[in-house]
């Protein structure tokens, strides 16, 4: 068995943290926004009912991921976590050039409260169906993206373990600091995390793909390290770059 070196298992497990801590949050504050205003049970039971359903995909995708010829997963793998940590990196940029708004959670919470306020009581119903489907859609599509990245990142290497146990974490301290809170996260430097998680899941993508592709990366998985750090020093440029086209777009009288 190949024995995992510490400069591939700390970012995979930090890219799975970072972007569990982002999914989370934002299913947080919707389930919670459920919780406040419809009552727990039916946000328990959507949530529970929810997790049921990632973990059976995890179960089922695992196992058909072993039958995969490594070259195609590396590569399949690769393509995705590019697509995927290009966007986020793009729209960190954007944010962090205050070209498109920041994502509020007190916000969200706000507008997902008055909404659930308006949908009608639930007074009389064994199963609040409304209240139960938001908290189960919130928890589902956040955690679909959270199942993407541990298998993306973790597949085909052995780091599927370390890439779960750094979601697991990321999902436990967000739940023990918002039930003791008992409300929305909005402090938590969001576009920070999805900036730092692009340029992870930004390269290893290009070195899932050199690796499928059959490239042999001079200095091994060490060349990981180096992706990061040109990801970020592109990332870091493009933001005022981003400020000037922009204001130039602003103010051009055509």
């Amino acid at each position: 068995m190949e024995t995992l070196s510490w400069h591939v298992v700390l970012p995979a497990v930090g890219a799975a943290f970072l972007a569990s801590l982002v999914e989370v949050v934002e299913a947080f504050t919707i389930v919670l926004a459920v919780g406040a205003t419809r009552g727990w049970r039916p946000a328990l039971q959507g949530s529970l009912a929810a997790l049921a359903v990632l973990a059976l995909l995890v179960a089922t995708l695992g196992p058909a991921l072993d039958r995969v010829p490594l070259h195609w997963l590396q590569l399949a793998i690769g393509i995705l976590l590019l697509l995927f940590g290009l966007r986020w990196l793009r729209k960190a940029i954007l944010r962090a050039a205050a070209i498109i708004p920041l994502h509020d959670e007190a916000a969200a919470f706000a507008a997902e409260t008055l909404e659930l306020g308006r949908a009608g009581s639930r007074r009389g119903r064994r199963v609040d169906w409304i209240a139960a489907t938001a908290a189960f859609k919130a928890v589902v599509l956040e955690g679909l993206e959270v199942v993407f990245i541990v298998i993306a990142v973790g597949a085909g290497r052995g780091l599927l373990l370390p890439a779960s146990v750094g979601a697991v974490a990321a999902c436990g301290l967000v739940l023990a600091i918002g039930f003791a809170v008992h409300r929305p996260l909005a402090q938590v430097p969001e576009n920070a995390l999805k900036f730092a998680v692009g340029i992870m899941l930004t390269a290893f993508g290009v070195f899932w793909t050199g690796e499928g592709l059959g490239i042999d990366w001079p200095g091994g998985d060490l060349v990981i390290l180096a992706f990061i750090a040109t990801f970020l020093a592109v990332g870091l440029l493009s933001v005022p770059a981003a400020r000037v086209i922009a204001s130039e777009e602003r103010h051009d009288p055509a």
